[in-house]
């Protein structure tokens, strides 16, 4: 989400604009009409502040509140009231989607020595929020299977289609063993999918600090990279067959709408799949011997990366709680004039996978002092011609959940209406 104040203004208060000095032509007014657009940009321009943006921030990132959530709730309750305090009409637009938490969580190295992963991440000096755990969800991905398998273990690289082309050549055959890959390179869906079509019968994700951790720089808190108990959650949902609500592909997913079976679901993954850190990756990727990895997988672990299979075997138990809970769409207007029937919408998501500060909330922030600041305008007597939207989705972490079906209840009207 990169909102830009100007363009906005460019886009929804006149057919183009530029930034000539007074006395000059403006694309789309006349002289008189060009100098009252250029002092309304002024005055819009000046509206804006960084403490108030900061102060969003802090409010919406101050707990967990991922889809579902107490926190995410009351956020959406929060910016209902903020859009309107800020003189726009506004709603929140309610969709009930299917949303799997964790209930059981096992990860063993079961030969050739035991090791049980820690599957958490601590607290950390400095960060009182990283203390929330009551809140949080834990380390999981998002729309894997149900699973309970023992299985050798394979490391895979990034567990793209390339990788395994290069596993065919050495001669290792991944079918009914569990793959370790690491992130990046890809989706993370697409590294169960594709490990599912090469018969593995489980996928481990981990942050090789190569990519994600101190190779590249201090790891928090003293730097931005990734410490070694950091897990990334995400969801691997098959957002190519489908984004948004797995049980009603194609319509939105309001109280009482047609849901097809979970057993019917086509984006859910066929193999059991969960996300660790490099310091419990660290454990079982030394296990592996067999041929070594070839240059371009090696990661940053002080180890010699090894493909397997074996000695390594592997234990990964995942059971989930495959509950129905709102996604909450905050929808902001500011109605136009002459061509109030064209749309200009603005969007950015209000979920996180925890407490969400940089994604979504650096971007939601922002979104809603720029609503305040077209608020204030439109206080002041300023009215687009064309009709504004703002638009705070929920659940789009697993996978698009409050945009896709906001997009589909209201598919006709948007085929109608949205111009940008």
């Amino acid at each position: 989400m990169r909102p830009t104040f100007a363009a906005l203004i460019a886009l929804a208060l006149l057919p183009c604009s530029s930034h000539a000095k007074s006395g000059t032509s403006l694309l789309g007014f006349s002289a008189s009409e060009a100098d009252v657009e250029r002092a309304w940009e002024v005055r819009f321009m000046a509206i804006p502040r960084a403490d108030s943006v900061r102060e969003n921030v802090r409010h919406l990132s101050a707990r967990p509140h991922h889809l579902g959530s107490p926190y995410d709730r009351s956020n959406a309750q929060w910016m209902l009231a903020k859009y309107r305090s800020y003189g726009l009409e506004a709603q929140i637009d309610s969709f009930m989607v299917l949303f799997p938490t964790p209930r059981e969580r096992v990860l063993e190295l079961v030969v050739p020595t035991r090791f049980t992963a820690r599957l958490a991440e601590p607290a950390l000096p400095g960060d009182p929020t990283s203390g929330q755990t009551s809140e949080q969800l834990p380390t999981y991905n998002a729309y894997s299977i149900d699973g309970d398998v023992t299985a050798p273990l394979v490391y895979a690289n990034y567990g793209i289609p390339d990788d395994y082309d290069r596993l065919d050549q050495m001669g290792i055959s991944v079918k009914g063993a569990i793959v370790i890959v690491r992130y990046g390179a890809a989706f993370r869906g697409i590294k169960p999918k594709v490990a599912a079509e090469h018969g593995a019968v489980g996928c481990i994700i981990y942050s090789d600090p190569r990519g994600d951790g101190y190779f590249n720089g201090d790891t928090y808190p003293d730097g931005a990279y990734r410490p070694k108990d950091g897990v990334q959650r995400g969801s691997v949902l098959d957002m190519v067959i489908h984004p948004g609500d797995p049980q009603t592909p194609g319509w939105g997913a309001t109280e009482g709408a047609r849901r097809i079976d979970r057993k019917d679901v086509d984006v859910i993954t066929k193999i059991p799949v969960l996300p660790i850190s490099y310091a419990d990756a660290t454990p079982l990727l030394e296990a592996l011997a067999g041929r070594v990895a070839p240059e371009a997988w090696r990661g940053a672990l002080p180890i010699t990366y090894h493909v397997g299979p074996g000695p390594a075997q592997v234990h990964l138990k995942l059971a989930f709680q495959w509950d129905v809970v709102p996604a909450l769409d905050v929808v902001a207007t500011i109605p136009g004039t002459d061509r109030a029937d064209q749309w200009v919408l603005r969007g950015n998501h209000h979920d996180g996978w925890v407490n969400g500060a940089a994604d979504p909330l650096s971007g939601q922030a922002a979104l809603l002092e720029e609503a305040r600041a077209l608020g204030q305008l439109y206080k002041d007597g300023w009215r687009p011609r064309r009709t504004v939207k703002f638009l705070s989705w929920d659940g789009e972490e697993e996978g698009l959940m409050g945009s896709t079906e906001w997009a589909e209840e209201h598919a006709e009207e948007l085929q109608k209406h949205a111009v940008l």
